[in-house]
């Protein structure tokens, strides 16, 4: 088939649903699909088929900085849907009226189009900017087939704000190269505590180190055990004043970004890798993402998204806020190594059901019953 990943954002970074737009891609190509990207402005070249078609500028949104289309012109989307006969568009959602949409409404009629929605609301301005995107979008999307959602959250998601039906098929991530990760050899005289993504508030860094402050002040945190912080962000100054306030310089390390290829070792390297996030998530590649590499155990923040990921082993999940019973938490992890071993067996295991060979599967079903609609 003839496919077109259609995304309003650049596919220069690969984090959140770039990653999905790239790892089902590459899925699709290895199964003999021609496949073409429709995205907003890109500069990579390594990608085939890859059409940037808009200029993009950076705006905050959802307690995040995502890449926004300028109008794209029309006369570039036209060309190359009528170079490419696509068989099926596969939109990630919500999307722009300024690009994605344009190409829904450009689209032949013989086109089957799928949608898959990515976020969950994190605030109310949120919520009130989502409907009044629903309201604008509602004829275009009547030119949709079938809609999936990655998680439950974003399911709930599709049918309040855009009144949607969709299937949930998890999100997906090349989880080989986590599987065979092996631990940097500069973390293995220590147990570690890693944190990773990006420095921002709702990720929760600083709820991570409140715990560890509290531990130390109490005279309870373990010896020969180091927090290791990888990310950068807007908050890095304030985290590391934090850390020289409670005194925790010998404790934490701030490791900075920590690329796509070194991802995978540092997670290996971890014994309790905790991702407190408050909110704003939809699903989690990351975690998969540590379940994989991790030989301990992987704790996430019991806000939606996670949680939907999470929700068989509500003992992997906590409050960030709550510092007292977060604190309570690593400790307990930290001096189980048993425990952390049996969770390690759970998570592992429970990884490979999100890998592309699988999901990519359920999505090309849907494809399927998508072309069906069209020829009745």
């Amino acid at each position: 088939m003839k496919i077109g990943l259609v995304f309003d954002a650049s596919l220069d970074k690969a984090d959140g649903v770039a990653q999905y737009v790239l790892t089902v891609g590459n899925w699709l190509e290895r199964q003999g699909h021609e496949v073409h990207y429709l995205v907003g402005e890109t500069v990579r070249t390594d990608l085939p088929n890859l059409h940037s078609l808009s200029r993009n500028v950076t705006v905050r949104f959802n307690q995040n900085r995502i890449s926004t289309p300028l109008p794209a012109k029309l006369e570039p989307i036209k060309k190359i849907l009528s170079d490419v006969p696509f068989d099926i568009l596969h939109v990630q959602m919500p999307y722009s009226p300024l690009l994605a949409a344009r190409v829904v409404k450009a689209a032949s009629p013989k086109t089957a189009i799928v949608g898959t929605f990515h976020i969950a609301p994190a605030s109310k301005m949120v919520n009130v900017g989502t409907r009044v995107l629903g309201w604008w979008l509602r004829r275009n999307l009547t030119r949709f087939s079938s809609f999936i959602s990655v998680s439950e959250v974003a399911q709930e998601f599709a049918h309040s704000f855009f009144g949607i039906d969709s299937e949930v098929i998890p999100n997906t991530a090349p989880l080989e190269h986590f599987f065979d990760a092996k631990p940097l050899s500069k973390y293995k005289k220590n147990r570690i505590v890693m944190f990773l993504g990006r420095l921002v508030e709702r990720k929760g860094c600083h709820h991570l180190l409140a715990a560890v402050d509290k531990l130390q002040r109490d005279g309870a945190w373990p010896s020969n055990t180091k927090v290791v912080v990888c990310g950068a962000g807007p908050m890095h100054l304030a985290l590391s004043e934090q850390v020289h306030r409670a005194g925790l310089t010998d404790i934490v390390d701030f490791e900075g970004f920590v690329t796509e290829a070194d991802k995978p070792r540092y997670l290996a390297s971890a014994d309790i890798v905790t991702f407190p996030s408050t909110g704003g998530e939809s699903f989690g590649i990351v975690l998969l993402e540590a379940m994989a590499a991790s030989p301990g155990v992987v704790l996430a923040g019991d806000n939606p998204g996670y949680t939907s990921v999470m929700h068989h082993h509500p003992e992997s999940l906590f409050n960030p806020r709550d510092t007292d019973k977060f604190a309570e938490l690593l400790l307990s992890w930290l001096s189980n190594k048993t425990a952390r071993s049996k969770a390690h067996a759970w998570q592992e295991e429970y990884a490979h059901q999100f890998e592309p060979d699988v999901v990519g599967q359920k999505i090309m079903a849907v494809y399927q019953q998508a072309l069906r609609k069209k020829r009745k």
